[in-house]
């Protein structure tokens, strides 16, 4: 950029945007960082140190706690409003008051906690860690395991409406040789997991963590599904090749062809896009000039995020303003609007958050794979040599055109352009993402 002295000023912020995902910012350079990660990982099945136990797993949260939740809700000292009339300046103070009106008011927790305690959930130990998940076996004979993994700033709260459907699908419009054994682990420093006490705990270990996992539950053969840092984990996954991993399923697929991250960098986009990798490109160009803020500071600076812990709006708002198709739609949805997420769920996820107290731990992620990271785009194309499925949903931060997704994954099992959806596919089109499951390892059931 020194060398670059003419570029006037919102060029220059754009390119620097680009630049710092490309470098720093872009976590994983997957095909030359996974190696570089891994290096300093056991190459045996279990990761070094297991212990094998598997211990049930109940959460209840006290009311000393939920009343300190209300009483900070209600202690919320608020700034002006914004400017706009828009979500340009971040999330709208309305929402949020709209938001903590009735988390401090109507919201009941209780309802959630049920809702986990009626699922099997269990801790076991992997490389020095507590790792926690819930394990749903299902009634049919031949179901296919899979472990699906969340991101930021979700949790396992995401994938709760898919658990019913997946493993007993001859009540949901499917038949038993739909079946799945759902798996679905919490990250380290996120929810019931164990949190991180120094430095380590990026994709390629996690990856491990995973097969460890599936091969302790006695898992000979599975597949894995995940968005956000859940792709990220799945993908170093599908390059680490563990034993019995048969495919994998991307619902926030790394696609991007390393001409276009360049071009990406330097804002010049080509002439030669199709439609849908124009609005590729668009979406992509919006996100690095306007959408990195959260991840810049995770990056950077995960233990200055103090309020987080503190305040619950702080919080609240801080999860909110992820992505801008996300955020949108959560402020229909405390406007009165209902669709594809509701209230309570919103707030389930980020009462989760509040009572484990892993804002800044589940932070930390970011900056540990940052540390890592041998420069490289968290959306490049990686070099995965087993079979993959897209799902590419319209409001994901980008969605993966098929012409890319075809070249990111010689061994594409399926591609999906589906017409609606956003970045907690699981979460906002449980229907979809069931159906789009089923579909994406048929082929491999046989396997």
């Amino acid at each position: 950029m020194t060398n670059r002295p003419d570029l006037d000023r919102r060029r220059f912020l754009g390119l620097t945007a680009a630049t710092v995902v490309a470098g720093p910012l872009g976590f994983l350079d997957f095909s030359k960082g996974v190696d570089a990660m891994t290096k300093s990982l056991t190459d045996a099945a279990p990761p070094k140190g297991s212990q094998t136990d598997i211990r049930p797993f109940h959460f209840a949260a006290s009311d000393a706690d939920l009343a300190d939740l209300r009483r900070r809700l209600v202690a919320t000292k608020w700034p002006e409003k914004e400017w706009v009339p828009d979500s340009t300046q971040g999330v709208p103070i309305r929402t949020m008051q709209n938001l903590a009106k009735y988390w401090g008011s109507d919201y009941d927790w209780k309802k959630c906690e049920a809702r986990l305690a009626a699922l099997p959930q269990f801790i076991t130990e992997i490389d020095g860690l507590d790792i926690h998940f819930i394990h749903v076996k299902s009634k049919h004979e031949n179901a296919l395991p899979v472990i699906i993994t969340h991101g930021w700033p979700g949790s396992i709260i995401e994938q709760l409406k898919v658990i019913e459907p997946l493993t007993n699908p001859t009540a949901h419009g499917g038949s038993a040789a739909d079946a799945f054994h759902v798996v679905i682990p919490s990250l380290p420093g996120y929810g019931f997991s164990g949190k991180p006490t120094a430095a380590g705990w990026h994709p390629a270990r996690i990856a491990k963590a995973w097969a460890a996992l599936m091969q302790r539950l006695g898992y000979t053969h599975y597949v894995a599904q995940g968005g956000d840092w859940g792709n990220a984990v799945s993908e170093v996954m599908a390059l680490q090749q563990p034993q019995g991993l048969l495919g994998i399923s991307t619902n926030m697929a790394a696609t991007v062809p390393p001409e276009i991250a360049k071009a990406l960098g330097s804002g010049q986009m080509p002439a030669t896009l199709s439609a849908d990798e124009r609005r590729a490109w668009d979406q992509l160009a919006f996100f690095y000039k306007k959408g990195l803020g959260y991840a810049l500071e995770m990056s950077w600076r995960p233990q200055t995020l103090y309020a987080l812990a503190d305040s619950p709006v702080g919080l609240a708002a801080w999860m909110i303003d992820h992505d801008a198709a996300s955020q949108e739609l959560i402020v229909r949805v405390f406007d009165g609007g209902a669709e594809g997420l509701s209230r309570d769920d919103i707030l389930d996820n980020v009462t989760l958050y509040w009572l484990t107290n892993t804002a800044v731990s589940s932070a930390r992620l970011y900056w540990d794979t940052t540390q890592a990271s041998t420069g490289g785009g968290f959306f490049d194309i990686r070099g995965i040599q087993i079979p993959v499925a897209v799902m590419a949903f319209p409001d994901e931060i980008y969605q993966a055109p098929e012409s890319w997704a075809r070249r990111a994954y010689p061994k594409l099992l399926r591609y999906n352009r589906l017409p609606k959806g956003g970045h907690f596919a699981a979460w906002e089109q449980p229907e979809t993402f069931v159906s789009e499951l089923r579909a994406d390892f048929k082929s491999l059931r046989s396997a």
